[in-house]
């Protein structure tokens, strides 16, 4: 039910141009009019945000949830790729996130995942056919054919590609795209297949060959890839074709802030106001023919007021007119949401993550970095014990482990560096993008342990060390929880922080763990079929001589 309603405030006016004085009056969950006059309510008022590509699953909360925590924020809507779950449980998945989203007042719009699986060198769930993509089309709520992964297939005009992005067209659909570190010539062919986006950039000069083909560019600062730094300089000769988002979030982040952190950013360091303001709420809205008001008359009531343009602090958010948050705190109540899964694979031994020795002299190694999706092969001599290789602490060489949620099969086994561990071991299954469980660990009796856990829960996320195990249960589709999401965001953090406390130095050590298997981002990343080369595509021995 609306209420009609006036607010008044200094109007910042992001078509005009021009902040002033005046009164928004909203009726019936539109704005009526805005007037100018000399308004005694201090404050500032302007369009909502919106993140311009989420995977809402990353959060570990299901899409009302996640809409609780994050219209504090100023949050107003999503342009959501639900690739994750569809992974997992094909179109079945897709509508579970179209269906539950609903169940909050906020503006979820979502796309058609385009690659699932994501690639055939991995175990997925479930596919998306084009026949599934063109069913997800004739719904009102899927606005875009979702981040377009595989680049080769696009370069190559494979057919089965092409009838994907040919159906985006035929339904005035965008088209998302995904390709890091492509640049040129192969740039320009990607571009002309109807990709309209990309939020894989990490340099200056990535970006803007892809501007130049006509490209926009989405400035992605999530909890573990983060390029902000590197991209917003690009944004006063290319605000209208910049935009903000996450890509990927987790709950203890959420809870911290959303893209409005990116808006005081760009402000403490100089940058326009308005142009802020149009990557960071117009362009996504544009862009995406959403349903959001830009605070114009006859728009959707979808606004917020912030203190004042330095701080910037949200002092209340309104979707339809309705008033979602106020003063910090969430005014969504928690919904109880339907849990369905897909998970079938035995618990595993110690010994099923053994790596024998033979006549190795060296070893492959992932080199993780801090913050970026990224990796780089490196070479480590191993270390040995009763002919086996082993995990090696002392120079940060780790165990590895992805195994098969889907059903039963030994588990594929590699190495990797600069996660930290000195004890114990890690494990997941939000593994991008098959959600296969990955696991990195000291000891196999630890990797075995942690993975078990997940097994036992059906999807979860936990930590084995120190005398004690943490878990967190992730029930929904496995890479979901269907609690509260700020219960859900504390016990993410407790497990984040006994993660830190067993040795490793990452910011956000599952966000990175969980992009190991993430096959089509270079340049080494381990699948449940084992070690493969993003670079060349194709698997690689662990070990040679």
């Amino acid at each position: 039910m609306h209420t009609d309603f006036s607010i008044s405030g200094r109007i910042i006016d992001l078509h005009g141009r021009e902040i002033f004085p005046g009164t928004v009056h909203v009726s019936n969950g539109r704005i009526s009019k805005i007037v100018r006059e000399a308004a005694t309510a201090t404050g500032y008022i302007l369009p909502g945000f919106v993140d311009a590509h989420v995977h809402v699953e990353s959060s570990m909360l299901v899409p009302c949830e996640f809409a609780r925590l994050a219209v504090p924020h100023g949050t107003v809507a999503t342009v959501s790729d639900p690739h994750e779950i569809g992974n997992v449980l094909g179109l079945k998945g897709v509508e579970y996130m179209v269906e539950n989203g609903k169940k909050a007042p906020f503006k979820f719009y979502f796309g058609a995942p385009s690659c699932v699986p994501a690639t055939p060198f991995e175990t997925a769930g479930a596919e998306i056919t084009a026949a599934d993509i063109e069913t997800l089309f004739q719904r009102e709520e899927i606005k875009y054919l979702a981040e377009m992964m595989n680049w080769p297939g696009v370069l190559q005009r494979d057919p089965e590609v092409m009838e994907k992005i040919a159906l985006a067209q035929k339904y005035g659909k965008v088209v998302d795209g995904h390709a890091p570190g492509l640049r040129g010539a192969q740039a320009a062919r990607y571009a002309s297949a109807g990709i309209s986006t990309d939020h894989e950039c990490f340099t200056a000069e990535e970006a803007l060959d892809k501007l130049a083909v006509g490209m926009k560019i989405l400035i992605r600062e999530g909890s573990a890839a983060k390029n902000f730094d590197a991209l917003i300089p690009l944004l006063p000769e290319h605000a209208e074709n910049i935009m903000f988002c996450s890509d990927d979030k987790h709950p203890d982040n959420l809870v911290e802030g959303h893209i409005n952190l990116l808006v005081k950013r760009a402000l403490a360091q100089g940058y326009d106001l308005f142009q802020v303001l149009q990557a960071a709420c117009v362009n996504p809205v544009t862009h995406y023919k959403l349903e959001v008001g830009l605070l114009r008359a006859g728009d959707p009531a979808d606004f917020i007021v912030v203190d004042n343009p330095e701080d910037f602090t949200v002092q209340a958010t309104y979707i339809n007119g309705e008033l979602v948050a106020g003063n910090g705190t969430s005014k969504i109540a928690f919904t109880e949401s339907e849990e369905i899964n897909n998970f079938d694979t035995d618990e595993k031994v110690a010994q099923q993550f053994e790596v024998p020795a033979a006549d190795a002299t060296r070893i492959r190694v992932i080199e993780a970095f801090d913050g970026q999706l990224i990796t780089k092969e490196a070479w480590a001599s191993p270390k040995t014990e009763n002919g086996f290789i082993v995990s090696d602490v002392d120079q940060d060489v780790l165990k590895i482990a992805v195994v098969n949620r889907y059903e039963n099969s030994l588990p594929a086994v590699a190495f990797i560096k600069n996660v930290g561990l000195r004890e114990g071991a890690i494990a997941s299954s939000v593994g991008h993008d098959s959600h296969n469980i990955i696991a990195v660990g000291v000891d196999d009796e630890s990797i075995a342990r942690a993975v078990n856990l997940i097994i036992g829960a059906k999807g979860g996320v936990a930590a084995v060390g120190m005398g004690k195990e943490e878990l967190l249960p992730l029930p929904v589709a496995g890479i979901m929880s269907a609690r509260d999401g700020y219960q859900v965001a504390q016990a993410y953090a407790a497990i984040d922080r006994m993660s830190k406390e067993m040795g490793s130095k990452l910011a956000s050590p599952f966000m990175t763990l969980s992009f190991m298997a993430l096959l089509v981002i270079p340049s080494l990343k381990l699948s449940d079929k084992g070690l493969f080369n993003g670079d060349s595509f194709q698997f690689v021995p662990v070990s040679t001589r």
